[in-house]
């Protein structure tokens, strides 16, 4: 392959063989693996309900959101979020922002030094 993007251009029924020809317009959703699939559903389902897909992923609440974020981004959905610079900052600061979820574990334990 030359690297390029793939365009569907036949479509067929499993069941009785009918296939249909053209050019499809590809489905981005369509693209994701099971377990994106299924924490999109989940989410759906849950009508947005954050705190049922920390459940359903087993998780705690920041990292269902994190992994939600991600999603979305593989999705296109938003922008992927640009890291903050590191800085010196103060250890409550650093324990703030992984409560909130801004930071992951080894990521504070880094600048915790």
């Amino acid at each position: 392959m030359c690297g390029d993007h793939l365009a569907t251009t036949r479509l067929g029924c499993t069941s009785c063989g009918t296939e249909v020809s053209g050019l499809f317009a590809p489905c981005s959703y369509c693209g994701l693996g099971g377990a994106d699939r299924d924490m999109l559903r989940v989410f759906l389902a849950a009508r947005g309900n954050m705190k049922e897909l920390e459940r359903f992923l087993g998780v705690s609440y920041p990292t269902a959101r994190q992994r939600f974020a991600e999603l979305l981004d593989r999705l296109g959905l938003v922008e992927p979020a640009t890291p903050p610079p590191a800085t010196s900052d103060s250890a409550a600061e650093v324990l703030r922002r992984l409560a909130s979820g801004e930071l992951e574990v080894d990521e504070a334990a880094s600048l915790l030094g």
